[in-house]
């Protein structure tokens, strides 16, 4: 196990593990929900609310996963039974796997459809829908079998393909290549919803602060929002910090990382705002803010056809990059733990996740899949960010503040600088108080107690 244990994988760079784990952390929710949670909630209001929770919960919370992930070197159930072994703490652990499993399952699913529309959009399928016709569209996609089969099945051959080439040659690899690409798709497309005529009060209502407007529920949409966009609580930033150096600075990455995620869902709603405006249609949540609103705002957008490719193809990206850590997660604990080769985790258990999620896929029509009166997809999405999600982070918060020795915690988070020791302390007591009281709210909040 030791010779394992040395010669496991690194990052090659600083720069490669900032931008795997900020590809982890940038995906579907940066594009279609938070500028409708901003829009919603009080514009540049909730976007100060929103940056506030991320310095001080977020970054901390990345560190916290980030220490666990270096000092062990392992995944997260195999980081869990190091540091504890022979205790029920090991179930954080195998709770971020399994929750990194299911979520890939859906996750897929959905990228699947993004991937279809970046294609459909090339070859000029979008061109001339209303929003009622783009509706028809989307719901005669999903509602039948195999195509959205094909698309799940044709992403998750994209993730596996990645993860399979290894941790510097897979992963990093294309985070370097996959990271900047999405930036300059999204700068394009800011800069040709910005340019469109009728475009400014749409840059009014998405960041014209209005602190009226912020409630108790925008309190608790910013901090749910900015837990699940960080990717915390699913084992990815533990992981993804096993491979970091111990001469890099786990704050600096952590705080690069959510600088870039948050900077990617900032400059999303410019792209959706100020073109929703300038053609008069009112800009919807989630689904079908993407697959409906969207295609017939670019419908009526000159060039509107390439614009449409490049946004598909900018969702595919933050998709892909999310998906990659997702089954990295997994695979990394069947490597560390079973003794796998790195292939045939990855091409067993992404099978697995494509077979798990065809009632996902199905449940959107073709098949009537409920669970209490969601669909299948709808159900395994709220038991992991809901449940699984939450508890994760809030166990690993409480086992790093209070469960692993303090002497231990803080060299960790010192080790490769970029901290004093009083920041260092600043960190452990935002890890071991505020942390776990602000998950807490979150999970009280997904099932329903406020």
């Amino acid at each position: 196990m030791e010779l394992a244990q040395a010669a496991r994988s690194q990052w090659k760079s600083r720069l490669g593990a900032v931008l795997a784990a900020a590809g982890s952390a940038v995906g579907l929710g940066n594009i279609w929900k938070f500028p409708y949670l901003v829009g919603a909630n009080g514009g540049a209001a909730f976007v100060l609310l929103y940056l506030a929770f991320v310095l001080l919960i977020g970054i901390p919370l990345i560190m916290t996963e980030f220490v666990v992930g270096r000092k062990t070197t392992r995944n997260p159930g195999g980081a869990f039974r190091e540091l504890a072994p022979g205790t029920a703490w090991v179930i954080p652990g195998i709770s971020g796997v399994v929750a990194g499993f299911l979520i890939l399952s859906f996750y897929s699913v959905v990228a699947g459809w993004v991937l279809r529309y970046a294609v459909t959009s090339l070859l000029g399928a979008l061109s001339g829908l209303n929003p009622e016709g783009a509706a028809a569209l989307f719901t005669e996609f999903i509602g039948g079998t195999w195509a959205p089969l094909f698309w799940h099945l044709l992403f998750m051959a994209l993730t596996v393909y990645i993860v399979a080439a290894g941790v510097q040659e897979g992963i990093e690899k294309w985070s370097k290549i996959l990271m900047p690409g999405l930036f300059i798709l999204v700068i394009i497309l800011v800069i040709r919803s910005l340019t469109l005529p009728g475009s400014h009060p749409g840059i009014a209502y998405y960041l014209q602060p209005d602190f009226s407007a912020l409630t108790g529920k925008s309190v608790l949409a910013a901090l749910g929002q900015m837990f699940f966009s960080l990717s915390l609580g699913m084992g990815c930033m533990i992981t993804y910090g096993s491979y970091i150096s111990r001469q890099d600075s786990l704050v600096k990455t952590a705080g690069q990382v959510g600088l870039i995620d948050t900077l990617v869902a900032l400059l999303a709603g410019l792209v959706i705002f100020p073109a929703a405006f300038a053609f008069g249609i009112e800009p919807g949540a989630g689904p079908g803010l993407v697959f409906i609103t969207l295609p017939a705002i670019f419908a009526q957008m000159p060039l509107g056809q390439f614009f449409a490719c490049l946004f598909f193809l900018l969702l595919a990206i933050a998709a892909l990059t999310s998906s990659i850590s997702l089954l990295e997660t997994v695979v990394a604990y069947f490597v560390d733990e079973k003794d796998w080769g790195r292939r045939q985790a990855a091409v067993v258990w992404g099978g697995l996740a494509f077979l798990a999620g065809i009632p996902s896929a199905l449940s959107q029509g073709a098949v009537n899949l409920t669970v209490f009166g969601l669909s299948f997809l709808d159900a395994v999405d709220y038991l992991t960010s809901n449940i699984l999600l939450p508890l994760g982070g809030l166990l690993t918060a409480l086992f790093v503040g209070w469960r692993m020795r303090q002497e231990d915690v803080l060299a960790e988070a010192l080790q490769g600088g970029g901290m004093t020791t009083g920041m260092a302390q600043v960190w452990y007591f935002l890890v071991r108080t505020i942390a776990p009281l602000a998950i807490g709210l979150i999970f009280a909040n997904a099932i329903g107690l406020f």
